[in-house]
């Protein structure tokens, strides 16, 4: 079972049978007692309509465990819920998928996450690797490839060669700090208060990294921060690109640093092959644009970009023999656990 663990979504990819769940990575937990009452996409529905005594919470930030607790129940729940639907056994080996900049403590508590959880196994592989597996980049060739996950809680850069990450960058910003930044911009200057739902939904219906032909106007519903009742707005493409654009300075940075340390003998095939796009962030409108003018490389967006990740997972446990060595250490993971 491989599964991507991330900060907005958790997938599951079965051996054999493909991806058999995406929900996100939600968990609704009663205030009194502290039983989790629902897990996934119906927690998710909650955030922000809660009662007092029921807070939905996301368990994972930045990518990493943040609340260790919750996120154990959270991929618990998900391996049963994968076992219901497609297969039967107890105690499946997994391969997780972790940011490249996480540290050994997040590393471990990943691990016992997934082992205390039912896994018989637990392998960690780092994301940006994952995610260049699933894209079908040639790895194991001596050339080089370049890979940027673009997730909720982070931004992976890496450049790969001879099966083995040769730079790395890791930016912890990514689909939530773009959310955030719509949510800061409206309140700053359009005096309106919105959720981080309504903020997403801005983003994925009329985010930009680039100026398009033609910008266009649309309505935004909140609360007036002065009078405190509902009010409507209007905003316009720009204002959002203009909203998202630290952040996207961010990720371009991280880009950048990464090409720096990259090995000159790596350049020349970098310029060739271009820059790959994965995760979420990929789906940004203009976003691979935006890159190829500040990198002056060319540029794609990866094939369903947003299963990249846990679709690589898949490929190193049905090619484990093959793959074996893109994965941390054995020894390090056995130690990890004790």
């Amino acid at each position: 079972m491989g599964i991507d663990l991330g900060t907005a979504n958790t997938l599951v990819h079965v051996q054999g049978r493909g991806i058999v769940l995406d929900e996100p990575s939600v968990v609704a937990v009663s205030r009194r007692s502290g039983q989790v009452l629902s897990v996934g996409a119906d927690a998710r529905r909650m955030l922000g309509r809660t009662p007092a005594d029921i807070v939905a919470l996301r368990p994972l930030k930045d990518g990493v465990i943040a609340d260790f607790e919750h996120t154990e129940q959270m991929i618990k729940h998900f391996i049963t819920k994968a076992h219901n639907r497609e297969f039967h056994v107890s105690h499946p080996r997994v391969v997780v998928g972790v940011p490249s900049g996480v540290t050994e403590v997040e590393k471990r508590a990943v691990i016992d996450a997934a082992t205390n959880a039912g896994a018989r196994e637990a392998f960690l592989i780092e994301e940006p690797m994952a995610a260049a597996i699933g894209a079908g980049l040639p790895i194991q060739e001596p050339g080089g490839c370049m890979v940027v996950d673009i997730g909720g809680g982070t931004t992976e850069v890496a450049v790969v060669s001879l099966g083995g990450v040769v730079a790395a960058e890791s930016a912890r910003v990514g689909g939530d700090e773009m959310d955030e930044a719509i949510v800061a911009y409206v309140r700053r200057n359009l005096g309106l208060l919105i959720g981080e739902r309504t903020a997403e939904e801005i983003k994925i219906g009329m985010g930009s990294a680039f100026p398009p032909p033609h910008e266009s106007e649309f309505t935004v519903r909140g609360r007036d921060l002065v009078t405190g009742l509902p009010k409507v707005v209007e905003m316009t493409t720009a204002h959002v690109r203009e909203a998202l654009t630290p952040v996207l300075v961010e990720i371009v940075r991280a880009i950048k640093s990464t090409l720096d340390a990259t090995p000159p003998e790596l350049v020349d095939d970098l310029m060739e092959r271009g820059i790959a796009l994965c995760g979420g962030g990929a789906l940004l409108a203009g976003l691979d644009q935006l890159v190829a003018h500040e990198t002056l490389m060319p540029v794609l967006v990866a094939r369903e970009p947003l299963t990249c990740v846990v679709r690589g997972t898949g490929l190193v446990l049905e090619e484990m023999e093959t793959l074996k060595r893109v994965l941390v250490r054995e020894r390090k993971v056995r130690a990890l656990r004790y």
